[in-house]
């Protein structure tokens, strides 16, 4: 799964219309500027300390370019900072931010100041470790290719060790799946986050676990695709598990609360009002059958007042 993404990120702008899939921030300006007005509120109530921002997976730039319009209102002259590795969204983001500086991962921005810092859609396409119940116990699943094409086959050695208690006695067949690459990066953000302050956003769909389900899949020209075909070629994503991240990160964590209803509680709904046409925007970023449930949101702070949005 990593090596297939880093591919396909590697080699062409996903998003958007003419792409594969599209996020929150290209549905409508005010899903920016919501999470700017959260993470502005929390930095003048902390006093205005010095802070960097960072996003991770910034997309096109389209969502921090809202954001700043937001936080420069507010005072925050701050620097921005990219972690983002694909050459081609690299070139998309200087346009929508071009004072931005760009970073393979975290650990390259300064780590001298608060964090504001925003992660949407960025868990989901980290990779997964799977393992399946079986008859004889847990199994981790493994891609093997049958000389045609690559397929999921079974580990014969046995894992329970590495499953949750709760879910040690799962149906034959139940699937669990764990994310080290995120919950190391979540970690990280963390230790900042301790180390001098700051606030955090985190925003996916997933669920609070630990549950049971395969949630691997591939997305392509904004439809389902299988995830074993064409690698490199698809974008692979996994839900995301809230209460992993929000135990890894080791500081206050907020939420997870749906998206509908922290973008509520921020005011969308006036702000679709001034804005004008928005009523598709709105319906499909707060409504529980569109983005509104599935779609969560984790605040993480350390020092700081508690964010706004998560008071639902």
């Amino acid at each position: 799964m990593a090596r297939c993404n880093a591919h396909y990120y590697a080699t062409r702008n996903p998003l958007g219309t003419a792409g594969d899939f599209t996020t929150a921030p290209e549905i409508s300006q005010m899903f920016g500027e919501l999470l700017g007005a959260s993470l502005a509120d929390a930095w003048t109530r902390a006093g205005q300390p010095p802070v960097r921002i960072v996003e991770l997976g910034p997309g096109r730039g389209t969502l921090m370019a809202d954001m700043l319009r937001v936080l420069r209102r507010a005072g925050c002259d701050a620097p921005v900072h990219f972690v983002e590795t694909s050459p081609t969204l690299r070139a998309a983001q200087a346009r929508a931010v071009p004072d931005a500086a760009w970073h393979d991962d975290l650990a390259q921005v300064p780590d001298d100041r608060a964090l504001l810092l925003v992660a949407n859609e960025f868990f989901d396409a980290l990779p997964v470790r799977q393992f399946e119940r079986t008859p004889a116990g847990w199994r981790e699943r493994t891609v093997a290719h049958d000389g045609t094409r690559f397929a999921p086959a079974l580990g014969a050695v046995p894992v329970d060790i590495l499953v949750p208690p709760a879910l040690a006695d799962a149906a034959t067949g139940g699937v669990f799946e764990t994310s080290p690459a995120s919950t190391a990066i979540v970690a990280e953000i963390g230790a900042r986050l301790r180390a001098n302050g700051g606030a955090a956003l985190i925003v996916d769909y997933g669920h609070v676990g630990p549950v049971t389900g395969d949630t691997l899949q591939g997305v392509r020209a904004h439809a389902f695709a299988d995830p074993f075909d064409t690698p490199g070629e698809v974008d692979l994503t996994c839900h995301v598990d809230f209460s992993a991240l929000a135990h890894a990160a080791g500081v206050t964590a907020q939420g997870p609360v749906g998206q509908g209803a922290f973008l509520t509680a921020l005011g969308i709904a006036a702000r679709a009002e001034r804005l004008g046409g928005q009523e598709a925007a709105l319906a499909r970023l707060t409504d529980a059958d569109a983005m509104g449930s599935l779609f969560k949101v984790l605040g993480l702070i350390a020092y700081w007042p508690r964010l706004a949005g998560f008071d639902v």
